[in-house]
């Protein structure tokens, strides 16, 4: 009797890696990945544990990794992080969840005063591998204290570095460099995007950590943001496009270290920049890029740099929230007056 031959319409195909997910799930598994490939990297943060923290960010990891490296902490912001200084110095990675922006004022001190210096304070011999989580932004519709953007605090800190992801593969990759970085990193995370979706290659070769990224090339006007206004950025650059305008997208990526080579080669070509945050302006990093981009590209620029970002006021009431926050309208205005410069 012949030997029967395979149905290979029916045979179970190889998992492909590239796999369509969210912000939130491309962040857990790639919490997961670094906890799997180092177990000196623990979890600390509150609820974060049994309830998966109150994103579910971290889902599933004390269930797989046990109390030892997933803690459930008290609601000790200053106690989270110094924990974690003293972690890091016994040679553990630890990875902090601040369970919302505005909480992480009570830790503030711990982070400027220790966890930013102590490695130049003992002449590189203490290495602090920190990574501090911080789900930042608005647009949740959050009571008070739960929608800030305090990111230009941590800029502008000597010894911190500062990465904010904007999509879900490079939420699955940053964080596992971040984790992988020596230095102490604070991860800032757009909360109203982390259930967007978008495809990751978990066998793809990533990027540096450090650097900014072009998304889309344009000729006419280019449009650097980061973290949640990559979105709305997008977004504009698809508008103008209707409109026969061509807007250049740059994803900052890092804020500290600012990587603007990419802006800079951007701005001499299409001449103008607006720069997006949801954070207020004054003394912040969009004013930083606008300072060093007028300095460098002076020449090249047919219009001033020009800034669309959060108002200067404390964080209003979520029912005004639409109204402070950079929009699609506000950031075309900006592009419209650049032009007609």
């Amino acid at each position: 009797m012949a030997a029967p031959t395979m149905d290979r319409s029916s045979a179970a195909a190889p998992a492909s890696p590239v796999q369509t997910l969210t912000i939130s799930k491309a962040l857990n598994m790639g919490l997961r990945a670094a906890m799997e490939a180092n177990p000196k990297v623990i979890m600390m943060g509150e609820d974060i544990g049994k309830l998966g923290g109150v994103f579910r960010i971290t889902d599933g990891l004390q269930k797989d990794f046990g109390e030892q490296r997933v803690l459930d902490t008290p609601l000790a912001e200053s106690g989270i992080i110094g924990t974690a200084v003293g972690l890091a110095i016994r040679g553990y990675r630890p990875v902090c969840e601040i369970q919302f922006d505005g909480f992480i004022f009570p830790g503030f001190d711990q982070i400027v005063s220790q966890v930013a210096k102590l490695h130049y304070r003992t002449q590189g011999k203490i290495k602090l591998p920190i990574v501090i989580r911080v789900p930042f932004g608005g647009g949740i519709g959050a009571v008070e204290h739960h929608s800030e953007s305090p990111e230009s605090y941590f800029a502008h800190t000597a010894g911190l570095k500062v990465v904010s992801c904007s999509n879900p593969a490079d939420a699955y990759w940053m964080i596992q460099q971040a984790i992988d970085s020596d230095d102490p990193v604070l991860f800032f995370e757009p909360k109203r995007r982390y259930y967007e979706k978008g495809e990751v290659d978990t066998t793809a070769q990533p990027g540096k950590l450090f650097e900014s990224r072009v998304l889309r090339p344009g000729t006419d006007a280019t449009l650097v943001a980061y973290g949640p206004m990559v979105r709305t950025s997008l977004d504009a650059a698809n508008a103008a496009a209707e409109d026969g305008t061509s807007l250049e997208v740059i994803d900052l990526r890092t804020l500290s270290p600012l990587d603007l080579a990419p802006v800079y080669d951007s701005v001499r070509r299409t001449g103008r920049l607006i720069v997006v945050s949801e954070a207020p302006s004054e003394s912040s990093i969009a004013s930083e890029i606008a300072a060093k981009v007028q300095q460098e590209c002076f020449y090249s620029l047919q219009a001033p740099v020009l800034r669309v970002t959060g108002f200067d006021t404390p964080y209003p009431p979520s029912k005004l929230e639409e109204e402070f926050l950079p929009d699609l309208d506000r950031v075309l205005h900006a592009v419209d007056r650049s032009l007609a410069w």
